[in-house]
């Protein structure tokens, strides 16, 4: 999938821009705070109807402004136009489009235009406690596993009632306990199921990239942890439901789940240096983008890199940049402040390019 055209009103400190874009690499260039990383979120909003930076919608309009509208003009693989829309008046519900088609639900969309956002922010993969990691899991196998998403949300629900009745002060209803606790242990097993299969498939793409980046002979593990390891899921939440009366929340289930990462044997949130967590953080990604690539409709997904050069050593710059212009890769967006990055890129690439100067949310080509 390729964004042709990005037309934006109002989001955040751009006031209006309308960008043609190349269909291969398109670097952003700016001071810090100036919006580049404003335009990557526009394109990370329209491929999951919501922003990376923002928790609420309200908080994406232009200050002293009453709405934003983005709308993206894409090209499949097979030549078809998609036209997708967002906008949002102030204190009313956002609509999104496709092809002047409102969705009935923001989940229906998921999945149609496969992206990877590359970050500063992706260091709290490793150092942030587990809900990172699951979330993680979450935005990459919902873009390829639709039923991933309803069998998620249905999980939810159940541990969401089912704690509703542990913290009840008189006891609860056994019959309807042991309901909410079969909900929980069914869907969260196919969670499982789909999980495990991603984390087998990424993890040799993962080692192989780290590798390459880093150019050393560390040795860097990703490991899988759910309770569902432990045996029948539905067994393993009703095995310890005294305690959980006793907290009033459920100690088990695939809420809990983590990914454990080692260097060398040891934690790498302990052992790792700066530099290390970034190229594991990097090196996951784009295992999440080759995995998407082979299976996300074979629709080769949009690849984001938000400033991603800081804190590495010029080597692992190096490698990166080498990675980034290979052909294997399809559209990408690239945002730095250091002009010289981006003309390391353009020189070992033959591929068509754009750039573009972000300067207080003025965009000029």
């Amino acid at each position: 999938m390729i964004l042709k055209t990005l037309s934006i009103i109002n989001y955040k400190n751009i006031k209006e821009a309308t960008l043609t874009l190349s269909p291969k690499i398109n670097c952003l260039i700016g001071s810090n705070g100036m919006g580049k990383t404003n335009i990557l979120d526009t394109v990370y909003f329209l491929s999951f109807c919501k922003s990376h930076t923002s928790t609420t919608d309200s908080q994406i309009i232009r200050h002293d402004n009453d709405f934003y509208v983005v709308e993206g003009t894409y090209e499949d693989e097979s030549g078809n136009e998609e036209v997708i829309y967002c906008g949002m008046k102030r204190g009313t519900k956002k609509h999104f489009k496709r092809n002047k088609k409102e969705y009935k639900r923001f989940s229906q969309h998921i999945g149609l235009i496969p992206l990877i956002l590359i970050s500063p922010a992706d260091t709290r993969i490793i150092e942030d406690g587990s809900e990172s990691r699951r979330k993680l899991l979450d935005i990459v196998i919902s873009q390829c596993q639709p039923e991933y998403i309803s069998e998620l949300i249905s999980y939810n629900t159940a541990l969401q009632q089912r704690n509703t009745l542990l913290k009840m002060e008189e006891e609860p209803d056994l019959m309807l306990l042991e309901l909410w606790e079969e909900e929980m242990a069914a869907h969260g097993e196919n969670v499982y199921k789909m999980r495990n299969a991603f984390i087998e498939q990424i993890t040799p793409k993962f080692e192989s990239i780290y590798n390459d980046i880093a150019q050393c002979h560390e040795t860097i593990k990703i490991n899988y942890i759910s309770h569902c390891q432990r045996g029948d899921l539905l067994d393993v939440i009703r095995r310890d439901r005294h305690k959980d009366r006793a907290v009033g929340y459920s100690l088990h289930g695939i809420h809990r789940d983590d990914i454990e990462m080692t260097i060398n044997g040891y934690p790498l949130r302990r052992e790792g240096s700066q530099g290390q967590n970034k190229t594991v953080a990097i090196a996951l990604k784009l295992a999440q983008f080759e995995f998407l690539k082979q299976t996300a409709s074979r629709t080769t997904p949009l690849l984001l890199l938000d400033d991603i050069f800081d804190k590495l050593d010029s080597q692992r710059v190096e490698q990166i940049v080498k990675l980034v212009s290979s052909e294997k890769y399809g559209q990408i967006f690239i945002t730095d402040t250091n002009r010289d990055h981006l003309d390391e890129i353009l020189k070992h690439t033959s591929l068509d390019y754009k750039i573009f100067h972000v300067n207080d949310g003025e965009i000029t080509d």
